[in-house]
Formats: C-alpha cells, sequence, structure tokens
C-alpha cells in the first residue's frame, strides 16, 4: 500500500491509482480572483508589525522587538487568511469495482414446497448443499423444502459461495421484491460497513402477495440508478401476476439482466377456468362453459361440478351452495370443455363456482376451483332511438332489439322528429317528447342519436344527456346520417362527449367505394369481434361489402379516444390521421361510441342477422350492463374494488338522488347520514355476523365512508334508500387465497425471454456458478476532485490566542510597556 492508495481510502474512495495534480485556492471571492492580494496583504501584515515594534516600541533590545514583530505578524496574517479560506484541490484517478444487483424474489409463490422427481430433487439439493443449510435452519419433519429454501441455501453454501465471488469483483446491492410497490433493501452488514453475505436469506422472506417483476425494474432504475451499473443478477419463479410488463422495463435498465431460475420446469396440475355471462335473464336458458386444464395428466378422467349460491347465505358458516351439474370428461389433450345448461328461476346475484378434485401428486391445489358472479335479473334494457325520419337502421336496430331476451318490446321506445304527433301520442312505441320529465329520462340505459338537425335538438336534451353519461354511466351511441351529418352537434353540448371533433361545415363524401379498415385495437373490444373464430371475424366483416359513402370529421378527441375503423385513404385536416369510421371514447361514468355512417346494416347483406345481431347485442350490452337499470340508477352503491385482502380498508361510495334524479342532500335524511349494515362471513364475540354503520355526506348526492375488513369470505353491505325505503346492495370478497398459488411451474419463457433481450444469460440454481466465468465487467478509470479545506477556523482562533500569550509573556518578560 503506497501513500497515494493510502490518501484515497483517508478521503473514502478505494482503487486509487495515481494523483494527477494538487492545486491549492482560496475559496473566499476576492482571494480566488486575486490571489496575489493574499502575499500583498501577508507582506503588508508583516511590515506593518515590524514597523510598530522598531518605530513605537523602543525599549528593550532590537532582536527582541523583532522576534515580538513576527509573533504579530504570524497573528495577522493567520487571520487574513481565515478570510481568504484557503483550499486543496486533489485531482485523482481510481479504478472502482462495477456495481452489480441481486435481485430477490420475496413473493409467496416461492414458498411453495414444490413435489420433484428424486434423482431432479438429489441433483437438485447437492448443487446448492442444502444438507448444510439444513443444519442451521432444520426444516420441520416431513415438511419439504420450499423453493425460496433451495435458494437460500446456495446463498449461504459455504464453499464457491456465490456471494462472495461476486462481492469479490463488484459492489454487490441486494434487493428483494413482493409487492406492486417496487424494492426493498437488504442490508445484511453492521454499522461499521462489515457483511455477512451468508445471512443474507435471514432478511429475505417469501411473503409477498404478487410477482410484479416489471415494477421492481421500474423501482430500481428510478430509485437506485447507478452510473457504473454492470448487470442485474435475478433469482426467481417469474410467475410474473401483477404490474408492469417486465421485459419493457427490464431493458430501461440499459445492462445485461441475468435469470435464475427456481421451481419445476412442469409437474402435475390439474387447473379451471369458468366462462359465465356476466348478466343472465330470470327464466332465460344460459351457457355456462368449464374448461379443465391439465399438466402431465394425459387421458385423465376428471369429475366436474358446478354450483350457484348467493353471496350471504350460509347454511353452518358455510354458503348454502345448489349444484347445478356434474359431469365427468376425460382429457385428452391439454385441455377440455364442458357445457352445463342454465335457467334462472330467482334475481339477484350468484357465484358460480366451478371445482375438481385434487389428484395424486398435486401440489397447487388452490386452482381446483374457479369463481364467476352473475347478476340474474327480471328486469329489460332501455333504449331510447332519437332519429329525424325511419331509416334502414332504424328499422333493422327495431327488428333485433324487440327480440333480443334483455330489450325486448318493452325496452325499445323511439323519437322520431318527422313522425304525425298523433302517432307519437298513441303509439306506444314512439315517445311523445323528445325531453321527458327527468324521472324517465334518467331511467334509460342506452341512447341512440341518429340524423338529426341542430334546431330538433334543444338545450334541455343535450344538457340531459350529457348529465346521463358522465354521472349515471349511460351509453351513447351517435350514428351520422347522410342528410344532416355530425357536423350539427357542432354547436352543442353534445360536441364535447364525441371521440371526434366534428366540422361545422363538413359535407359527406361519395366520390368513391371503399372497404372500412379495423384497426388493430379493434378486437379488444368485444362487439368488434365477429363470430367465434377468426374466420368467422374476418368474414363477418368482409361481409359489409364496399361502403359508398361516410361523413368526416376534423381530427380525433384528444382525451382517450380509440379508433377501432378507420377509412382506408381518407384523412383528417392533418393529413397524417386517417379519418374514423368507429370510434369509442369513455365519458365520466359512461362511454360514447362515435359511427361515421348508418349502414351497420349491410352486415345482413349475405349471412342474415348472424354478424349484424351480435355487434348491435355485445355493443348495446357493453353500454346498457355497465351500471344500475333503469330507475336503480338513482341510488346506487359501490366499492372501490370487487376483491379485498384480509385487514385492508374498503371504500364504500353511494351515490344518491331523488324521484326527480336531483343529487339528495343530507338535510333531508334523519341524522344526516344513511344506514347502512355489513353482513360478515365470521362471527363476532357476540356470535352475531352482522354490523351496522352509518355512512356521512362527502357532498351533496354522494356519501361515503371506509370499513375495515378483517377474514376471508364473502361479505354483503346493504344501504337503506332514504326516498323508496329500500335496501341497496353491493358484495364483494375478502380473499384467502394467494394468486401466488395458482401456478405450480416456473414461467420459463419469461425467464428466457428477459435473459435473451437484455443480452444476458438464463441459469438453474444446479449451474448458476457459471455466471462469474460467463459474465465480466471491466474496471472504468474515474477521474474525482476533492476539494480540502487548509484553514480550520476554530484551530486558527486557538493558535492566534496561542501566539497573544507567548507575546504576553515575552513583553512582560523583558519588560515592554
Amino acid at each position: 500500500m503506497n501513500w497515494t492508495t493510502t490518501i484515497g481510502r483517508m478521503l473514502g474512495y478505494n482503487d486509487v491509482s495515481r494523483i494527477d495534480s494538487a492545486h491549492v485556492s482560496f475559496g473566499s471571492a476576492w482571494a480566488h480572483a486575486q490571489p496575489a492580494l493574499v502575499v500583498l496583504g501577508c507582506v503588508g501584515l508583516s511590515a506593518l508589525s515590524v514597523w510598530f515594534y522598531l518605530r513605537w516600541q523602543i525599549r528593550g533590545h532590537q532582536p527582541t522587538r523583532l522576534f515580538l514583530a513576527s509573533l504579530r505578524a504570524v497573528v495577522l496574517c493567520a487571520l487574513l487568511l481565515i478570510l481568504a479560506d484557503p483550499t486543496l484541490e486533489l485531482v485523482f484517478v481510481s479504478t472502482p469495482k462495477p456495481v452489480l444487483w441481486l435481485l430477490l424474489d420475496g413473493s409467496d409463490s416461492m414458498s411453495i414446497p414444490d413435489e420433484l422427481p428424486a434423482e431432479e430433487r438429489d441433483a437438485l439439493a447437492k448443487a446448492v448443499d442444502l444438507t448444510g443449510y439444513q443444519k442451521t435452519h432444520a426444516p420441520r419433519e416431513g415438511e419439504r423444502p420450499a423453493r425460496a429454501d433451495y435458494a437460500r441455501a446456495l446463498l449461504a453454501r459455504s464453499s464457491k459461495n456465490l456471494l462472495e465471488r461476486l462481492d469479490a469483483n463488484y459492489r454487490l446491492r441486494m434487493f428483494t421484491f413482493g409487492e406492486a410497490e417496487g424494492v426493498r433493501s437488504l442490508n445484511s452488514g453492521d454499522t461499521k460497513g462489515t457483511r455477512d453475505l451468508r445471512k443474507v436469506g435471514t432478511d429475505w422472506q417469501t411473503t409477498g402477495a404478487v410477482t410484479a417483476l416489471g415494477d421492481a425494474f421500474e423501482d430500481l432504475a428510478r430509485k437506485h440508478a447507478s452510473d457504473n451499473l454492470a448487470a442485474v443478477l435475478v433469482i426467481s419463479d417469474f410467475d410474473q401476476n401483477a404490474g408492469t410488463a417486465p421485459l419493457a422495463a427490464a431493458k430501461k435498465l440499459g445492462v445485461p439482466v441475468f435469470t435464475v431460475g427456481v421451481g419445476p420446469l412442469t409437474a402435475i396440475d390439474l387447473s379451471v377456468d369458468l366462462l359465465a355471462p356476466p348478466t343472465m335473464k330470470k327464466a332465460e336458458s344460459s351457457t355456462i362453459n368449464v374448461t379443465v386444464r391439465q399438466r402431465e395428466l394425459d387421458n385423465a378422467s376428471v369429475h366436474v361440478r358446478l354450483y350457484a349460491h348467493q353471496p350471504g347465505e350460509m347454511t353452518r358458516d358455510e354458503p348454502a351452495r345448489t349444484l347445478v351439474g356434474e359431469k365427468t370428461v376425460t382429457i385428452s389433450g391439454t385441455s377440455a370443455q364442458v357445457e352445463f345448461p342454465y335457467t334462472p328461476e330467482i334475481t339477484g346475484r350468484f357465484i358460480f363456482t366451478a371445482e375438481v378434485d385434487p389428484v395424486a401428486g398435486e401440489v397447487v391445489t388452490q386452482n381446483n376451483k374457479a369463481e364467476r358472479e352473475v347478476k340474474i335479473i327480471d328486469d329489460f334494457l332501455r333504449l331510447m332511438f332519437v332519429e329525424y325520419e325511419p331509416t334502414w337502421e332504424w328499422r333493422f336496430v327495431k327488428e333485433v332489439f324487440h327480440r333480443d331476451k334483455l330489450v325486448g318490446m318493452r325496452g325499445f321506445r323511439t323519437f322520431i322528429r318527422s313522425a304525425d304527433p298523433v302517432v307519437r301520442e298513441t303509439n306506444e312505441l314512439f315517445l311523445p317528447s323528445l325531453t321527458p320529465p327527468r324521472s324517465q329520462f334518467f331511467e334509460n340505459d342506452v341512447i341512440f342519436l341518429g340524423d338529426m338537425p341542430a334546431t330538433a335538438l334543444s338545450t334541455r336534451f343535450c344538457e340531459m344527456t350529457k348529465e346521463f353519461v358522465s354521472q349515471f354511466g349511460g351509453g351513447l351511441v351517435v350514428m351520422a346520417g347522410p342528410r344532416f351529418g355530425p357536423g350539427q352537434l357542432a354547436e352543442t353540448p353534445l360536441a364535447d362527449m364525441l371521440p371526434v371533433v366534428v366540422d361545422p361545415d363538413g359535407k359527406r363524401r361519395d366520390g368513391k367505394e371503399f372497404k372500412l379498415a379495423l384497426t388493430p385495437i379493434a378486437t379488444q373490444y368485444d362487439f368488434m369481434r365477429l363470430g367465434q373464430t377468426e374466420q368467422d371475424h374476418l368474414k363477418g366483416w368482409n361481409n359489409m361489402g364496399k361502403l359508398s359513402w361516410f361523413q368526416p370529421v376534423r381530427r380525433l378527441e384528444i382525451k382517450g379516444t380509440q379508433v377501432l375503423a378507420e377509412h382506408p385513404t381518407e384523412m383528417c385536416v392533418d393529413g397524417k390521421t386517417p379519418q374514423p369510421l368507429i370510434a369509442v371514447r369513455k365519458y365520466g361514468r359512461g362511454e360514447v361510441v362515435y359511427v361515421a355512417f348508418n349502414e351497420m346494416w349491410r352486415l345482413r347483406r349475405l349471412y342474415g342477422e348472424e354478424y349484424y345481431r351480435q355487434f348491435w347485442g355485445q355493443l348495446i350490452h357493453r353500454l346498457g350492463l355497465s351500471h344500475a337499470l333503469g330507475s336503480h340508477k338513482r341510488f346506487v352503491v359501490r366499492t372501490d374494488k370487487p376483491q379485498y385482502r384480509a385487514d385492508d380498508q374498503v371504500l364504500i361510495t353511494v351515490e344518491a338522488y331523488d324521484k326527480e334524479f336531483q343529487p339528495l342532500d343530507e338535510k333531508d335524511i334523519p341524522d344526516r347520514r344513511l344506514v347502512a349494515e355489513l353482513i360478515r362471513p365470521d362471527r363476532d364475540s357476540e356470535g352475531s355476523r352482522s354490523h351496522a354503520f352509518s355512512i356521512p355526506q362527502l357532498k351533496p348526492g354522494v356519501f361515503e365512508t371506509r370499513v375495515p375488513v378483517f377474514n376471508g369470505g364473502e361479505y354483503r353491505l346493504r344501504v337503506t334508500d332514504p326516498v323508496a325505503n329500500e335496501s341497496a346492495e353491493v358484495n364483494f370478497d375478502v380473499a384467502n387465497v394467494s394468486v401466488e398459488r395458482r401456478n405450480p411451474v416456473r414461467n420459463v419463457s419469461l425467464q428466457k425471454n428477459i435473459a435473451a433481450e437484455t443480452s444476458g444469460k438464463s441459469y438453474d440454481l444446479t449451474d448458476v456458478d457459471r455466471f462469474t466465468d460467463d459474465f465480466s465487467a471491466p474496471r472504468l478509470r474515474e477521474t474525482s476532485v476533492e476539494i480540502l479545506p487548509l484553514w480550520s477556523t476554530w484551530l486558527t482562533f486557538g493558535a492566534v490566542i496561542c501566539v497573544l500569550m507567548i507575546e504576553w509573556f515575552v513583553r512582560k518578560l523583558v519588560n515592554l510597556a
């Protein structure tokens, strides 16, 4: 160790190779700008001291006076240097070790005790020295090691310890992740900076609720950025189930990511998926589909059962389930589907549960059951179709929804501006007014607005429609017609709601026929997916043939617009954006759909109503079933999530209106609060499952509070409507089954993709020792500048006092006055 290294370590820098320069400067602005002033000042103060003692102190010998003059000069120069603030600027070169991040998966899936084949289990235990690890961490009798135990054994291994080898070549930083919030630093050291790397497993806990690799990568990049980061080493089962996509987040790190996979590549497993319509009609038959998937169980015979129960119905503290049906199926491939017909007999919310029995050797059994909540109604969707005059679209839409079991004859009403007033008054199909009383208008679920002139759209209709969509979650479909066009809406309140910015001077374009072009995101919307297969989907849209006209717009609305179909050649005013033909936009609680032509009836051209009914049916179900139906929109109880975890806080919000759909005020309610009741799945100390509480007003029309939940199960919330004196109910679940326990195998595909996309490599626990051979990062030369103060004020004052005391002593000694 030479003096250069010693100086570097004294200053907190390791691996200092040389000092390039040492330069004395001054911190004060006047001294830094003109250092000569400090020298001249010291010379002047020294000369002043000599002159003072030789000229005015005539007693004593001349050598004594010169000695005293030098002491006084030292004092004055020291004071001047305090004002000048001298510093020493050192420029030195170092080659520090590069940084390496070790990221450990702390999610609950790492606690799964896998059932491994004997040969594979023995090879893994030998590679990580599991026997040595279990000498200090003895498992319970009969308990299999968990995934994390194998990884901890590797990190604690006495011979060829991975962490010690990494620490020798890198500045090792260790983190763990198991929540969506990001990473947590693992500190395996004392306050003096020494670290026992083999004890890192003590700080590494595997109780996290989710595996959010992408969030972990982003948190590292955001909070723990390092200019000399060499690589990231991740130990995980890569069962990504929450948060940001990990591949894109890993690329943002800008360094190779090396992945170490934990967990089996395959396992004996049965899993169940349940597909049920979100809403069923009472006394109408529906089909519930159950899909059973298998691993390592070819040609297995599985008994599938389907149950239904209403939330809150209990029998001996268990849900009162009704068997819908049971079937035995042989899984010849990777999966098999089972269909169960079901005809609801009563209304309400039901939870359907499909389950299969565990099989021998199955470790993860939480995925043997699947649940879906279904709402069964004896109500109907209410559609209001506004049109200037009957069109082909109006006729065919009317016929489709007259036969729809969720709409029917009672649910479809229309206002035709050109209709005879007598017909509008006498025919129950027609509405006599475009603006009925609020109590009737807000009972609608979806509004169709066809080709209407601006003069026919009153301000009251536009304002109520805007409130209907934004406040009550209603759906609005705007279909442009060839006669007036969407430009008629430019000066109305409806213009702000549209997915497009309309042109008040726009004219229909009908110069050349064209075929509608679907955008890549179109299939993300169920009403745009026609048929049951990809081939049916393309056949359905090709069935439209060529269109002869459309209504152009200026541009897209910036906020939240999604274009689902566009013109193949025509552009908006910017010359770059294709003209939208079908677009959708969220507006407040509701949604607005824009169609640039009113010829969707062309879907009937070759195949009758098959695709036409599917398009409009799925669109109406999307818009109409996303909120409470009819007058139930007047008093709506919501929770901020459909499912919670134990110890969560449930946010309860009630939107309350009076009979005329005006916001309900607390002064109109007894005790100025809403009365609520929470029915728990468990009993309290007094044997009751019910808990009464009140909900205060947040603002007129909105009441809000939070309640804690502690145990898993189904909860039922009842809130009394003070206007109708009826109870509104909502149900939610508190999960006691971790999402981490639903996948029995490692996600090998994600593990390898992360490594490949970032130029890293993928390992297993048995071959991770190759990492130190496969990867090495050069030490980069860093030039650092350190500015050291050369003059301490307190030391200077101490020295001045000492010098003054010496001067005083000498003066007394030689008897100078």
